[in-house]
């Protein structure tokens, strides 16, 4: 089987393509995995119009799903920012909506690689996700 994850990704708006695809490398490089692992971006639902992850989800060739505040903040997650809390209403939104996707798909899914930042974004990666035709 082919091993796959979920990438969440919490970012400022306006943050570009760019800088999210370079931090997603860099989290699934923690992890010794490559981009063809990635099975989809997850965000905060507000966040799915922001032109910047649409970039990223494209370039990965993956969708970009979006869960509400609520969803994200019943999700236990090491990480917690109340910065994150007090902006759009969930202490985290990379380890959450990572481990949302990934839950959402293949139960029994964990945290791969915690939170990562860069300058304006958050990621994180979950799964396994299994997917394809055994090998």
């Amino acid at each position: 089987m082919e091993l796959r994850v979920a990438v969440g990704v919490g970012a400022r708006r306006g943050t570009d393509g760019a800088e999210v695809l370079r931090l997603i490398d860099t989290v699934l490089t923690s992890a010794g995995l490559r981009r063809d692992a990635v099975a989809l971006l997850a965000t905060l639902d507000a966040k799915t119009a922001e032109p910047g992850l649409l970039a990223a989800a494209r370039a990965l060739g993956v969708p970009l799903t979006g869960f509400p505040a609520e969803r994200l903040a019943a999700v236990p997650v090491p990480g917690h920012s109340p910065t994150a809390l007090a902006a759009v209403g969930t202490p985290s939104v990379a380890e959450a909506a990572a481990l949302a996707a990934a839950l959402a798909t293949s139960p029994g899914s964990r945290l791969l690689a915690g939170k990562h930042t860069s300058a304006n974004a958050t990621a994180a990666l979950a799964g396994p996700l299994v997917t394809g035709e055994p090998t």
